[in-house]
This record gives structure tokens, C-alpha cells and sequence, in this order.
């Protein structure tokens, strides 16, 4: 009996285990995970009841990492077991035993990458994703529509919810822009991966001949800031103004100047917010957001690495798209930063976008690990 395929990409499994030890360096949290729990088995630990729960906070969030990479280290190492008596006995039984083990270490250590790659400071948070069409005229309001409706899809597959903050439609169809929030557990993580110009080629429906047309809209995402980060915005840097709130495709949502636009005088930074019926909370939403991207305002004078959020997006035009989306002549969509791709187009305008957002955060990864590596 042949040797099953899975065993010859053992080489190949640790290879990866060890560039995850690089990532998150085990031997370095244990060590502080020794210090903290010192820290805890002191006498006035709990003399600062905040600064415990923060070191409690850390201890955990070590844990969360430390103690998964050493049980897959210990199933890679029964795993090599497995196999060298996979090899001295061809029997069925040694093999499926080793095929089942193999596919279970592989899918737990998929897992954990992907909980280690969420592991920024706001990827746990919710998202706030804005988008706007670009070049393409009508075509690309059609476009903004349809991206709108991938991501709301997305959302449902994955258990997040939405909530629309504002909308600008269009002037024959689709939208100019449209804000959303997206709610759950690491929406952030996932949805930063989408940040950038989406490219469309298709026949137009909006051309009386049927002429392929290619449109751009571009998505932006920012993490919402909570009450755990404490940001002060004092009135006196705003400007509120109200006014009707308007529906998508004119149609009106109340008759009260329930809509609220507040402008942030020293940054600029303009946001609406007209998904309530009340003043009051559309007030308290369109803050939210306002904070959310002054947070990351200042996240990215800190790190002074403007680019790499905001780079990538440039103009909405030719030539800075980070995915291409094709229904003729052929039907493909092609993510340009990692490559993946598929011919099932419906499915990923119908919200089957995780592929292409694993594939970034993975690739994502292994640049962080070492910058070289192509």
C-alpha cells in the first residue's frame, strides 16, 4: 500500500509550527506569564483593584495563546510518532488512524492561526465600513449597491449584524456611499482585510448596446471604539447640524429633522447619521463614529504608517484595486494582494468572502514573520 499523501507533508506541518513560534514567541510569554502570576501571588496584589484586573486581563490573554500552542506542539509530536508506525505497519488501521489525527492537528493549528492573527488591540471590536463608488458613473453606484449587498450577506453567514448609519443613493441607481455597522465579536479583525478599491467588469446594464464596463467602488473600515478607550471630544471642536433624513432611492424615512451631521472643526472629519427616528440617538451614533475614526486618526500618526491603511485605497480608479470581480467574457474574482481566486462569482457576491479574507490574514501573517519571504 502506497504511503497516504498527508504523511509526506509532516516536513511541511512543522514548518509552519515553527513560524508560528516565531510569530508569538512561547518562550517569551512564559516568561511573563511567571512574572504576573509572582504579581498575583503577592500580599497587596488587590490593594489597586483596577491595575489587578488589567494584569489579570494580560495573564489571560497569554493563556489564550501559550497554553493552545503547546498542546498542538504535543499532537505534532505524536503525530511524527503515528507516522513512523504508519510506516513500519501498512495496515488500514495504522493509516486511518494517522489520516484522522493528521486532519484534526491540521484543522486545530488552522484555527489557532487565524485566533492568533485576531490578536490586535481592536480586532475584537465591531466595524464600521464605508462605501463609496468611484470611477464609473452610474455603473459604479450600481456597483457600491451590490458590494453593500456582499458584505450585508457576509455578515448574516457569519452571525454578525448590520446597521445602516447613512446612505447617499445614487442618481439613476445603486448608491454613492453608504455606511455600515457591522456587530460582533471580531468584526473588525476579519473586515480589515477588505479596506481597498473593489474593481467590476461586466456587460452593462445601464448601455443600450451591452458594451463591457468596468466600475470601481472603494471600502473603507474602521474598528468602533467603546468605553474601554477613553477619547474626549470637547464641544467646542464640533459643529451639529440636523436635517431630514432621506431614504434610499429619495424615499423619505420620517418628516422630523431626526438626521444628525457632525463636523469635527479641527480635523474636518464629517459624519452622518440618519438609520433613527430620534435626534438623540442618531446624535449618540454618528459620535460613535466619530470617535471610532479619530482613534484611528491618531493610531496612524503614532505608527506614522499612513500607507498602510489608507495606501492601498488611493484613488478609486485603474491600477489600485486589490480585487478584481469579472462576469465577462469569463467569470472570475481574483484577490491581486495573495492571489486567491475562484470561478464562482455569485457565491462570493452572495457573501461567500471568507477564502479570500483568510488568504490576506494569512499572507498578512507570514509577512509579519519575516519581510523577505515572497
Amino acid at each position: 500500500m502506497a504511503e497516504p499523501d498527508f504523511s509526506l507533508d509532516l516536513p511541511a506541518l512543522k514548518s509552519r509550527f515553527a513560524q508560528l513560534r516565531r510569530f508569538i514567541d512561547p518562550d517569551a510569554l512564559g516568561t511573563r506569564l511567571a512574572e504576573i502570576e509572582g504579581l498575583m501571588a503577592g500580599p497587596d496584589f488587590w490593594n489597586d483593584s483596577r491595575k489587578a484586573q488589567e494584569v489579570i486581563g494580560e495573564s489571560n490573554r497569554i493563556k489564550a495563546k501559550l497554553l493552545p500552542f503547546r498542546e498542538i506542539e504535543g499532537k505534532i509530536a505524536d503525530l511524527a510518532v503515528l507516522a513512523e508506525f504508519a510506516a513500519e505497519d501498512p495496515g488500514e488501521a495504522a493509516q486511518k488512524e494517522l489520516e484522522t489525527e493528521a486532519k484534526a492537528t491540521l484543522a486545530t493549528l488552522d484555527a489557532f492561526e487565524l485566533k492568533v492573527l485576531l490578536s490586535g488591540e481592536l480586532d475584537p471590536h465591531n466595524a464600521i465600513i464605508s462605501i463609496h463608488a468611484g470611477a464609473g458613473g452610474t455603473e459604479a453606484c450600481d456597483w457600491a449597491n451590490m458590494m453593500l449587498r456582499m458584505y450585508q450577506r457576509y455578515s448574516e453567514r457569519n452571525g454578525f449584524k448590520t446597521e445602516m448609519l447613512d446612505i447617499l443613493p445614487g442618481e439613476e441607481a445603486g448608491v454613492k456611499a453608504v455606511t455600515l455597522l457591522v456587530k460582533g465579536e471580531y468584526a473588525y479583525g476579519y473586515l480589515k482585510a477588505e479596506r481597498g478599491v473593489h474593481r467590476l467588469v461586466r456587460m452593462s446594464p445601464f448601455n443600450s448596446q451591452g458594451k463591457r464596463q468596468t466600475s470601481f467602488s472603494s471600502l473603507d473600515v474602521i474598528a468602533e471604539v467603546d468605553d474601554t478607550i477613553n477619547i474626549e471630544i470637547p464641544e467646542t471642536e464640533i459643529r451639529v447640524d440636523v436635517f431630514r433624513a432621506g431614504g434610499h432611492g429619495g424615499q423619505g424615512v420620517n418628516t422630523t429633522d431626526s438626521a444628525v451631521r457632525i463636523t469635527h472643526i479641527p480635523s474636518g472629519l464629517v459624519v452622518v447619521c440618519q438609520n433613527e427616528r430620534s435626534q438623540i440617538k442618531n446624535r449618540a451614533s454618528a459620535l460613535s463614529v466619530l470617535k471610532s475614526r479619530l482613534y484611528e486618526l491618531e493610531k496612524d500618526k503614532q505608527r506614522s504608517e499612513m500607507e498602510k491603511y489608507y495606501g492601498e485605497k488611493g484613488e478609486i480608479g485603474w491600477g489600485r484595486q486589490i480585487r478584481s470581480y469579472v462576469l465577462q467574457p469569463y467569470q472570475m474574482v481574483k484577490d491581486l494582494r495573495t492571489g486567491e481566486q475562484t470561478g464562482d462569482v455569485q457565491a462570493v457576491l452572495d457573501g461567500a468572502l471568507t477564502p479570500f479574507i483568510e488568504a490576506y490574514l494569512r499572507g498578512k501573517k507570514r509577512t509579519d514573520i519575516d519581510p523577505d519571504e515572497e
